[in-house]
């Protein structure tokens, strides 16, 4: 068998975790994981034989035998070393994400965001002060079925409210709403797992001036214990 490219392998594991099935199909549809959960022992084989061996085919073979009970712990645990190959992979080859957006390149911006919504399978913090009715509308769509969503945000609170609540209701998310002060960078935090920081407001993102999105690596630890903190500190509007 070919071995796959360390290029080819991160690009396979990030289309896994961005097709990875909901959070009631392992008990009510396994049948429906079979095809995604070979791809997914495949890749992680390729990846590092001995740690899947080891600690990814027993969460394979448990979700594959079924059954009528509560696979979310499996899930998360999958989802964990998926995310732990994507991150080894990226930093031995094109290194953390850096991109940067020309003024005027909306779109370019936009779908760079929407990539990282469309990655997340169960939370999503967004971190910043402007947040308002525009972001809603042109983001949330994109949020994965059984993710959850929270939004730090302050100045724009009575635009953003009934926005969230409108769309919450509408498409049956889970979104909490949070103020706080003292803040005032942009960051998106997927699955807790990695964090990056927007130039701009994500409304506003290369409309009128360039701006960046940026992976948080270094001090990815750091970042994501305050910005948790100030959430648990927030006040739910």
């Amino acid at each position: 068998m070919t071995t796959p490219l360390p290029e080819q392998l991160a690009l396979e594991i990030e289309d896994l975790i961005r097709t990875m099935p909901g959070p009631r199909d392992f008990s009510a549809n396994p049948d429906t994981c079979i095809p995604w959960l070979g791809r997914a022992s495949a890749a992680m084989r390729a990846w590092d034989s001995a740690q899947s061996l080891i600690h990814f085919e027993p969460l394979v073979r448990t979700v594959s035998t079924g059954g009528n009970f509560d696979f979310s712990g499996i899930r998360r645990n999958i989802l964990v070393q998926l995310h732990q190959a994507q991150s080894d992979l990226r930093l031995a080859t094109t290194g953390p994400l850096s991109v940067g957006i020309d003024s005027g390149r909306v779109f370019d911006y936009f779908d760079e965001v929407r990539k990282l919504i469309e990655s997340a399978k169960l939370d999503l913090l967004f971190v910043d002060p402007y947040l308002d009715a525009e972001f809603v509308s042109r983001y949330l769509p994109h949020v994965p079925n059984g993710t959850v969503v929270r939004l730090l945000a302050r100045e724009r609170i009575a635009s953003l409210k009934p926005a969230v609540m409108a769309f919450s209701q509408q498409a049956n998310k889970v979104i909490e709403v949070r103020s706080a002060p003292g803040f005032h960078d942009r960051y998106v935090l997927v699955d807790g797992m990695a964090c990056f920081q927007s130039g701009a407001s994500f409304k506003d993102g290369a409309k009128k001036t360039p701006t960046t999105l940026t992976q948080i690596t270094d001090a990815f630890a750091v970042v994501r214990s305050t910005y948790e903190d100030l959430w648990a500190q927030g006040t739910p509007v």
